[in-house]
C-alpha cells in the first residue's frame, strides 16, 4: 500500500510540474496584440500586407482606420491605440508642440509625394494671373507645396525662411497675383478638384489614391522624392522600445514590402530606402 501510494505521489507530481511547464510555455509562446491607427489609403492597406509576417513572428495586428489627421494621435495618447501610422515627422512635431504631448517616432516607412492637380491647365507656368490656389488646412504640409510653387518660379519666399515650416505669409513675390486658400479639410481636396473650384490644387498623395488618382499620372507638378516628409510608426515615449513595435517597423522596412509598395502604387507611395 505504502509503494502504491509512493508511485500515485509521484504520479502527481510529475502530471503538475508537466502542466506547469505546459502553461507556462503557453504563455510564452502566446502572441502580443497590437493596435495600429491608420489612414485607410495606402497605410492600412501596407499594415494589411504585413499581418500574415508578423503573426508568424507572435504578433497579432489589429488596425483600426480613421479618416482625419486629428483623432490617430488623440487615440494614442488616450492609450486606445499603441501606435499610428498616418503622419510625416513635421507633422508630429507641430502636434507634440501644440498639444504638450510627446509621441515619438518609431521608424519612417514610406514618403507619399503631394501633388498639384488642375483641369485648368496642364502646366504650372500655364497658370493665369489671379487664379486661385487651394490648399488643405494641414500647416505642416504648406512649406512643400510654397516649395514646388518657388521651383516652378511662380512666387519668391522671404530670405531665410526655413522652407519647411514656410507659410503663405513667407511669400515675398507673388508676380502672378495668385489667390491662396488653406481652409479646407484634408480629405476635402479631391472634391474641390472635381468640381474645379480652383485653378491648382494640393492633394496628399493617400487621399489622391483614395481618390483614384494617380499622383504620377495626373499631377500637374509632384513632390521631389528628396523630401524629409517620410511616413513614420509614431508611438507614445518609452514604446519604440517594445519588441512588438521593433518587429511591426522592421517588417513595414524589409526589403518584400519595399518591392510590394513600388509594385502596387506604381511611385504614387515611395519606400523610404537607406
Amino acid at each position: 500500500m505504502k509503494l502504491l501510494n509512493k508511485k500515485i505521489s509521484f504520479a502527481l507530481v510529475t502530471f503538475g510540474a508537466a502542466l506547469l511547464f505546459a502553461v507556462g510555455a503557453g504563455k510564452a509562446n502566446a502572441a502580443t496584440t497590437i493596435t495600429v491607427g491608420a489612414s485607410p489609403v495606402p497605410h492600412a492597406q501596407i499594415l494589411e500586407h504585413v499581418k500574415p509576417q508578423l503573426k508568424k513572428e507572435g504578433v497579432n495586428l489589429k488596425i483600426k482606420k480613421f479618416t482625419d489627421y486629428v483623432m490617430p494621435n488623440r487615440a494614442l495618447t488616450a492609450k486606445e491605440l499603441d501606435a499610428n501610422y498616418f503622419q510625416h515627422i513635421p507633422f508630429l512635431e507641430d502636434y507634440n508642440k501644440k498639444n504638450n504631448t510627446d509621441i515619438v517616432n518609431a521608424g519612417s516607412v514610406h514618403i507619399e509625394p503631394i501633388g498639384i492637380y488642375s483641369k485648368q491647365v496642364k502646366k504650372l507656368s500655364q497658370v493665369k494671373d489671379g487664379s486661385k490656389v487651394l490648399v488643405s488646412n494641414n500647416k505642416p504640409d504648406w512649406g512643400r507645396i510654397l516649395t514646388m510653387l518657388k521651383d516652378a518660379k511662380l512666387i519668391t519666399l522671404k530670405k531665410g525662411v526655413n522652407e519647411t515650416k514656410a507659410t503663405f505669409k513667407d511669400v515675398a513675390k507673388n508676380p502672378k497675383h495668385l489667390k491662396f486658400e488653406y481652409d479646407f479639410e484634408p480629405k476635402l481636396m479631391p472634391e474641390l478638384l472635381k468640381n474645379n473650384e480652383g485653378a491648382l490644387v494640393a492633394i496628399n498623395a493617400n487621399y489622391a489614391v483614395g481618390a483614384k488618382l494617380n499622383p504620377k499620372k495626373d499631377a500637374i507638378a509632384l513632390e521631389k522624392t528628396s523630401s524629409p516628409y517620410a511616413n513614420i510608426i509614431a508611438v507614445r515615449k518609452g514604446d519604440q522600445n517594445k519588441p512588438a513595435i521593433k518587429k511591426l517597423v522592421k517588417a513595414l522596412t524589409s526589403k518584400s514590402t519595399q518591392q510590394w509598395i513600388d509594385k502596387k502604387y506604381k511611385g504614387a507611395v515611395l519606400p523610404v530606402k537607406d
